[in-house]
């Protein structure tokens, strides 16, 4: 006998339509969550489309420099730097170039980098950083190379002819009037603008300014004080050099609360970043109450000696501030705001060693 009971039609027939719903209602879900997904893949293509948009909309950026203007038609990916500390302005920017110029000064390894710029490559995570040896003249070849869409010259000594080579490999944004007396400020200014990052380097200004304000404020014997920066090679004293106010060295001094001595500010032509003078003209440094020079342990006494330069007030009390030659402080002589944040705390120091030697 058969043990099973047959369902009643009317139940098999509700039992049916039931599963017909529930498939309808999976079929509703699934195609609203591929809706919900294609729209938010199309949102998020939309999103990227506006960012790209906005990011190249004051495109394209003209530069007028010394060699006349510069285009950059949208945001560069790959900025490649030559000269002096122009890769501290993009490593500053958390932007790590495809290639940059070896350090040829103050260096103390093998490396062609002085301390802050390896030490901002290793915070970036660069631990293989393309740098051209250009000591002998800019290496067109390995800069052509790293395929830079921009490359970055605000400070430096380029040449019209070098500019118009470097031109042929990218947009280059070189010096706004003369070679080698770009401000820290002038690199950020023109090198971030050249990157597409103005707004960040408005930042880094702004943090660099507050930074070099906090020492001038811990240091307020600096202020109305007169300082030169000057070059004196103590081995042959025949001559020596002196900086001027709009070469950074000099203009850091004036940030820090320093005057620059009319007597040595009225001799120097404006668009040159030095003069070099002759040892009987030494009393252009008479109006000094110190001054920064490169040299050794010697170099004061050495001066303090000489029947000339030891006649010079600042030389008589000791207020000359002494840099060792071809150290990391010498090369911050020319400053970044990498190299001032690195360095400011023992220029400062040496220079408060000096000024409490004024009568």
């Amino acid at each position: 006998m058969n043990s099973k009971r047959k369902m009643p039609f009317i139940t098999t027939l509700l039992i049916a339509l039931l599963m017909l719903v529930l498939a309808g209602c999976s079929s509703n879900q699934s195609n609203s969550d591929s809706e919900q997904s294609s729209n938010k893949e199309s949102n998020s293509e939309t999103s990227q489309t506006a960012d790209s948009e906005e990011a190249n909309a004051e495109y394209p950026i003209v530069i007028n420099h010394a060699f006349g203007e510069t285009t950059i038609e949208e945001k560069p990916e790959r900025v490649a730097t030559i000269a002096w500390s122009n890769h501290d302005v993009a490593l500053a920017l958390g932007v790590v170039p495809v290639g940059f110029s070896a350090a040829n000064y103050g260096v103390q390894d093998d490396s062609g980098m002085l301390p802050w710029t390896a030490e901002k490559l290793q915070e970036l995570g660069e631990e293989n950083p393309n740098i051209f040896q250009d000591t002998d003249g800019l290496d067109f070849e390995a800069i052509s190379d790293s395929n830079p869409d921009v490359i970055l010259a605000a400070y430096s000594g380029l040449t019209q002819e070098e500019y118009d080579t470097l031109s042929e490999i990218a947009p280059v944004v070189a010096y706004q009037t003369s070679p080698w007396v770009a401000s820290w400020r002038e690199q950020v200014t023109f090198n971030s603008m050249g990157m597409g990052m103005t707004e960040e380097g408005e930042q880094l200004i702004a943090d660099t300014e507050q930074l070099i304000q906090d020492k001038k404020n811990e240091n307020p014997e600096f202020e109305g004080k007169k300082a030169a920066f000057v070059s004196i090679n103590a081995a042959d004293l025949s001559n020596f050099y002196i900086y001027s106010a709009t070469d950074p060295r000099g203009a850091f001094l004036t940030e820090l609360g320093f005057e620059y001595p009319e007597s040595i500010s009225s001799q120097i032509d404006p668009n040159s970043f030095y003069i070099e003078v002759s040892a009987e003209n030494a009393d252009m440094l008479n109006d000094a109450d110190i001054f920064v020079t490169y040299g050794n342990e010697n170099t004061l006494a050495t001066l303090q000696a000489d029947p000339i330069f030891g006649q010079i007030p600042a030389v008589k009390r000791g207020s000359v501030v002494v840099i060792e030659d071809n150290t990391p402080l010498a090369a911050a002589g020319t400053p970044s705001p990498l190299s001032i944040n690195f360095t400011i705390d023992e220029y400062v120091t040496l220079l408060s060693e000096a000024v409490s030697n004024v009568e």
